[in-house]
């Protein structure tokens, strides 16, 4: 299904493929070859979504860009089954495996490997050739391992990279009714889409 938010359209190569369950919603951008397979969300909430040639995003994969972070796949990217790629850089060849979760300002550098249910965290640089093994966390600039038993360490390096800030534009201390507020104001932005013909 393709739809139009905020004014814009998805673009889709003729070479691409957009299973009839998938979504694209607003300035998605499909390269050659790309493939977008059942139940998969790629949408452009107020920032773009661009993949490159030869990139399948798999079933149920979302794949959100975002203002301040667009969401950019590079060529011959795999994003496997539940993935969520939230306003993040996916340079070329990098393979992020079911259930990972890839935040804003983050980039996962060349033939990368992100793998079974990973997560590669807010304003985060996983350099190229790089692994991060099923169920840890990748954090910091450069991105330094962690176990998911290593919840300590890893928040002395999660602080600084200011979660609350890149994704909401908010303070920690920002109440969660008055962040909510905002999130529904500004996702009620759909109430004015348009399903296209295809």
């Amino acid at each position: 299904m393709l739809i139009e938010h905020r004014g814009r359209r998805p673009v889709v190569a003729d070479s691409a493929y957009v299973a009839p369950s998938a979504v694209l919603c607003g300035a998605v951008v499909l390269g050659e070859r790309a493939r977008i397979l059942h139940g998969a969300v790629l949408t452009a909430e107020d920032g773009e979504v661009r993949l490159g040639a030869d990139v399948v995003v798999m079933e149920n994969a979302l794949v959100r860009g975002r203002a301040r972070h667009p969401a950019t796949l590079g060529d011959a990217v795999l994003v496997g089954p539940h993935a969520h790629i939230n306003g993040a850089t996916i340079e070329d060849e990098v393979f992020v495996a079911t259930g990972v979760s890839v935040f804003p300002g983050a980039v996962a550098g060349t033939r990368s490997e992100l793998r079974i249910n990973s997560v590669l965290h807010v304003n985060s640089k996983l350099p190229p050739d790089s692994v991060v093994p099923i169920g840890w966390i990748a954090a910091g600039d450069p991105a330094e391992l962690f176990s998911p038993d290593r919840h300590d360490e890893l928040w002395e390096t999660q602080r600084g990279l200011d979660f609350p800030g890149t994704v909401y534009g908010a303070s920690r201390d920002t109440p969660m009714r008055t962040l909510m507020a905002r999130q529904t104001a500004f996702y009620g932005a759909h109430r004015d889409d348009r399903e296209l013909d295809d």
